[in-house]
């Protein structure tokens, strides 16, 4: 239970940074990772230290290419790392597997929020818009100059289609259906979480 709940703070934490300051401070990640070997050695000794070795190595093995393609941040890989090493790799892989699918609706929602409606439909317009099809319109593609006043309006296109969206909600809805739907997690936060209730009453 002791994982859990570190696992639930360094989550929540990141999802308090990654809200309010768009970024997951390197500390935190660092700090995650730390907590993550000492408490797995001193619960399962060697064998809890290759579980945080095997969960931190899969995080890193399955979001690197989301990193190179730019999906997700360089703050959401080390978290996940760090929780990849408390999980172990098994709870790590479902939980991307449906942080991915949570990822799906809080982006949509998110987005939504921070431009409203019409300007996440002048986003979804403007990310359709090709680089070619500005020169093309314009007729500026004659000469090496034209070419540079067209490259610099289309990154300006570019860059207004795009909206930086935090991916610390969607990770962490994924890692707590992870936890619910575990036959092991499930059944021991339910009975601990039962147990405190009928304690505190």
């Amino acid at each position: 239970m002791l994982i859990l709940i570190s696992s639930l703070v360094l989550l929540f934490s990141a999802l308090y940074f990654d809200l309010r300051y768009q970024r997951i401070p390197n500390k935190l990640c660092l700090l995650g990772l730390l907590a993550a070997l000492i408490l797995q050695v001193y619960i399962d000794q060697w064998h809890g230290l290759g579980q945080a070795l095997l969960g931190g190595g899969a995080a890193l093995a399955l979001l690197l290419p989301a990193f190179y393609f730019r999906i997700l941040g360089a703050g959401d890989v080390k978290l996940m790392i760090a929780v990849g090493a408390l999980s172990g790799p098994v709870l790590l892989f479902w939980s991307i597997v449906y942080g991915i699918i949570f990822g799906t609706f809080t982006s949509f929602v998110l987005a939504l929020y921070k431009v409203g409606w019409s300007g996440f439909i002048k986003m979804a317009r403007q990310g359709f818009i090709k680089k070619n099809d500005v020169s093309k319109n314009s007729g500026l593609s004659s000469n090496t100059e034209n070419n540079t006043f067209s490259h610099t309006v289309s990154k300006k296109s570019e860059s207004t289609s795009s909206i930086l969206v935090p991916y610390a909600p969607a990770l962490t809805l994924g890692w707590l259906l992870a936890c619910y739907l575990s036959p092991d997690i499930g059944a021991e936060m339910a009975n601990e979480i039962s147990t405190k209730f009928f304690a505190f009453f």
